[in-house]
């Protein structure tokens, strides 16, 4: 079974200082993280010159294909037929994203076909996790 899900993507960073610019994106999916999708930027697409990385809910890229969703420093919309909108919040700032909605539905096709919704618990090492935790006190 894949363990690793990712697709690279062109994604438009919308009224960015220096006007709207294309930059790479991947999508990536592990399942042995069933719950999650992360979104990450190589280093000459930040302001800081660094990779950088967000987590967040698949469910929440899937429903944000539909309608607007999405609390807190991450929200995701349609805009159209065509292309969805990701919004990341942090305390440096707000990047707003465009992406080809056909892209963010082939990531989440291969990521239901390694670990179908409703699933993810049989992917979740609870005792290795709860381990994990405990050692880390």
């Amino acid at each position: 079974m894949l363990t690793v899900i990712d697709q690279t993507l062109r994604a438009r960073l919308c009224a960015s200082p220096a006007g709207d610019r294309v930059i790479a994106a991947t999508l990536i999916y592990q399942c042995d993280d069933p719950l999650a999708a992360r979104m990450s930027f190589p280093a000459s697409a930040t302001l800081d010159g660094l990779d950088v990385t967000w987590t967040f809910a698949r469910d929440l890229l899937a429903a944000g294909l539909r309608m607007p969703s999405g609390e807190g420093d991450v929200h995701v919309w349609p805009c159209g037929e065509r292309r969805t909108m990701v919004e990341l919040s942090s305390p440096e700032g707000i990047a707003l994203l465009q992406l080809d909605t056909e892209d963010v539905q082939d990531f989440l096709t291969r990521s239901y076909t390694a670990v179908p919704p409703g699933d993810e618990h049989r992917h979740i090492d609870l005792e290795a996790d709860l381990a994990a935790l405990l050692a880390d006190e």
